[in-house]
Parts: C-alpha cells; sequence; structure tokens
C-alpha cells in the first residue's frame, strides 16, 4: 500500500472526518505553528494570485484570499471543493496532474500535505511550473521520514510509503525550479492518555489501518515533522 494509491486517496478525503480528526491531535503540541507559517511563506512574496491545490477544507485559501489575494483552488474531493466554496473561494474539481489553467497565469501556488498522494509528482510539478509566472514561488509542504516515529513504532507492522518526504523532496523540486529553500517546522505533541492516542488512530484508519495495544495507557510524546519548501520559478 501506498499514500499515492487513488483508491485510497478517494476513500480517505471523501469526507473530512479524518483530515480534521488528526489535525485535533495539535492542540496537544509544541513547537512552530506548521500551518501558519504555510499560509506566511505563501504571503511572503505579496502574491495577487494564488493556486492552491489539494485545498481540503480550505482554511489555507481563506487566508490568503483575506490579505487580498485572488486564490483559486483545485481538490480531487468534491467534498472539499465543496467545504472550500463555502469559505467563499473560488474552488473546482481537478487533478494537479493536469491542471485546468493556461500558462503563466500564478504569482504563487501551495501544494500543503499532497504531494505525496500523487502518482507522477514529476508530472504534477512540471504543471505547477508551468502555471506560475517567472519569478512565482511554489510553497510545498510534506513530512519527515521520522513523523510520528513513535506512534509507528507503538502500533507496530509496516505503514504506507512516501514518495515524497523530506528525503527526496529537495532533489526532486529541483529537477523543475530554479532555486529551492527548505524549512524545518518540527515539534512535538504531547498525548496526555490512551484516549487522545485512540481519537488519532481512529482518524487514520483509511490510511493505516492500525490497532493499539491492548495494554497502553499512555501517555505518549510523539514527534512530528513537517519540512516546507520554497521553490521558486
Amino acid at each position: 500500500m501506498s499514500f499515492h494509491d487513488p483508491q485510497l486517496v478517494a476513500e480517505e478525503y471523501a469526507s473530512e472526518k479524518g483530515l480534521l480528526g488528526r489535525r485535533a491531535a495539535y492542540e496537544y503540541a509544541d513547537g512552530p505553528d506548521a500551518h501558519s507559517a504555510v499560509v506566511e511563506a505563501v504571503l511572503e512574496g505579496r502574491p495577487r494570485h494564488v493556486l492552491e491545490v489539494g485545498s481540503g477544507p480550505g482554511e489555507a485559501a481563506e487566508r490568503i484570499a483575506a490579505t487580498g489575494a485572488h486564490v483559486e483552488a483545485v481538490d480531487v474531493s468534491e467534498r472539499m471543493v465543496e467545504l472550500t466554496r463555502a469559505r467563499g473561494v473560488s474552488a473546482r474539481v481537478g487533478d494537479v496532474q493536469k491542471l485546468p489553467f493556461e500558462d503563466e497565469v500564478f504569482d504563487a501556488a501551495l501544494a500543503a500535505w499532497m504531494l505525496y498522494h500523487v502518482a507522477d509528482v514529476d508530472g504534477a510539478l512540471s504543471e505547477l511550473a508551468r502555471v506560475l509566472r517567472p519569478g512565482g514561488r511554489l510553497v510545498a509542504v510534506t513530512n519527515g521520514v521520522e513523523h510520528l516515529g513513535e506512534l509507528r513504532g507503538l502500533l507496530g507492522g509496516e505503514f504506507p510509503t512516501w514518495h515524497f518526504s523530506d528525503q527526496n523532496a529537495r532533489k526532486i523540486l529541483e529537477r523543475h525550479f530554479v532555486q529551492v529553500e527548505e524549512r524545518f517546522l518540527g515539534g512535538w505533541i504531547h498525548f496526555p492518555d490512551r484516549a487522545t492516542v485512540q481519537s488519532y488512530v481512529d482518524a487514520t484508519q483509511n490510511l493505516w489501518r492500525r490497532d493499539l495495544p491492548a495494554d497502553f495507557d499512555g501517555p505518549l510524546r510523539v514527534r512530528y515533522a513537517p519540512v516546507l519548501y520554497v521553490a521558486r520559478r
């Protein structure tokens, strides 16, 4: 199994339940606010026209649009498009591997925690570079291989593979962009008891299909390791 299996992706993002359940774990986190850092990285270039691919429920798109930028969002999930539109953001169902836009129309693009779900990452990055204006920036976010390692160790077994992580993301991006900057945004999640860990595991069942050991009571300290890349065309 892999994170870019189309059936897995379709099942997981047909609803926002799992995604929002996993995000709830960051209530127990210390360290950088990765989601705010992502928005700030997009806004550093003061873009007027922004594309977000894999917009999810649309929080980042809404925050970017609130600055006055015009935002277009694309997601493979009809439900995520519906939620993004409910925030007042222009959104459509579409595939990052074949974007429905002309060449060189965006000042910035955002691909946050989604490229590891794409079968053809090079094809997706080629499309993103195509729709960016010269000098435009792509903000791409993924997770490091240590992400949630303590929890994965507790659950045991093999997990879906990531083919876009901190181990290869920079090299892949450099095939399509002239300059790539890497920013680490890691910290720790402190789950206080079994119930809070169980809530997170329940939110991963489409992705991991794992159960907590019966004798685990908590607490649990887990590393989170997002990595942000700013790639300039």
